[in-house]
């Protein structure tokens, strides 16, 4: 999500790690809740709003809060080699790692913009991803870039950071198809004066494609802010959030089979929850297996069927940034605002058995 749109970041109040100690820089302090056995503190609710939600959420679920005390928690990705969560932090300009049995630790520092006369205001990762090879693929957000990380150096390799040889903006979220291809957007929310900012080189604030081959294409630039981004379970929708609360929807872009987009439509318009003062505008998103969307918006993370229906709302209570399914598919992983939550699900997400 970005800093310039309307959202609370939590207060940090003073938290030690469970078993060890985090290796934070001064004025930071992430705690991970008790591990094992124990109970996790519970927050927020589900609200229903249609029957079918049942049947991917059961009705005694409840929202766990895993750590807390970030500046804005994004990107979550699930590894499945390894059984762990990653997700940014970005103002921190920190890739966090959680896994059950040993809690939260520094994954990656910087992960984003790594000297001290920065350019931009939001400095790290954001939207993470892995692809076909295992290798970790962020939306390098303070570099304006999309970049590989090779984990054995932690050095970067840039696949992406111009568009007919203008910079891009601030990349922020990303998916991959099953082909290879690379979907990602790039708003202007890393740069300090957003559209304006004299460091701005595009006019536009786009939505792309990336081939294997290396080959840019701009697919649409109708959206002020584009944000999350997902794909459907044939690949023939390709899903982008606006985090703009003048103008909050979730449009879908129907896709060629060469990649390319058409016209895109309004999947999901969020004006009325923001009307009636849910915290949020639309941001990241993920898709079960069925083609469901959980998207992060006004009052949490959003569930809409795939024909556009909000069947209900993971409410967290503060504004939501993005989600991932992880563990066998059936765990939602959560960053919202200066927490990591997670649910249980009926319903798997895609790309999992």
């Amino acid at each position: 999500m970005s800093f310039a749109q309307a959202r609370v970041r939590g207060s940090i109040g003073v938290w030690v790690l469970v078993g060890f100690m985090l290796g934070c820089q001064p004025g930071e302090s992430p705690r991970a809740e008790s591990m094992g056995a124990v109970a996790r503190p519970s927050v927020g609710s589900i609200e229903r709003l249609d029957p079918a939600l049942d049947s991917l959420i059961a009705t005694d679920a409840v929202i766990e809060k895993l750590a807390d005390g970030f500046e804005w928690s994004e990107g979550p990705v699930w590894r499945k080699r390894g059984g762990y969560v990653l997700f940014s932090d970005v103002p921190r300009n920190t890739i966090y790692k959680w896994q059950q049995d040993s809690g939260l630790r520094v994954f990656l520092r910087p992960a984003g913009f790594t000297t001290p006369d920065a350019p931009g205001r939001e400095l790290g990762s954001n939207g993470l991803t892995f692809d076909a090879n295992d290798s970790l693929v962020m939306a390098d957000h303070g570099n304006r870039q999309i970049a590989r990380l090779n984990e054995a150096t932690f050095t970067k390799t840039t696949l992406a950071d111009r568009y007919e040889g203008k910079r891009l903006n601030s990349p922020n979220d990303l998916v991959y198809a099953s082909n290879g291809d690379l979907f990602f957007t790039d708003p202007p929310f890393g740069l300090r004066g957003l559209d304006a900012d004299s460091a701005k080189q595009l006019e536009h604030n786009g939505v792309y494609r990336l081939t294997k081959a290396g080959a840019l294409t701009l697919l649409a630039k109708d959206l002020g802010f584009p944000n999350g981004i997902a794909l459907s379970p044939d690949e023939r929708t390709l899903y982008v959030a606006n985090a703009d609360a003048k103008k909050p929807v979730v449009m879908a872009y129907p896709l060629d089979a060469d990649g390319s987009a058409g016209t895109g439509r309004v999947f999901f318009d969020a004006t009325a929850l923001v009307a009636a003062g849910k915290q949020g505008v639309p941001d990241g998103m993920k898709v079960d297996r069925n083609g469901n969307v959980f998207a992060t918006g006004p009052g949490g993370v959003l569930v809409v069927s795939p024909g556009g229906k909000h069947l209900g709302t993971i409410v967290t209570g503060q504004p939501t940034a993005n989600c991932a399914f992880g563990d066998d598919g059936s765990t939602l992983y959560i960053t919202a605002n200066d927490q990591l939550l997670r649910v249980r699900t009926k319903t798997r997400g895609l790309g999992f058995d």
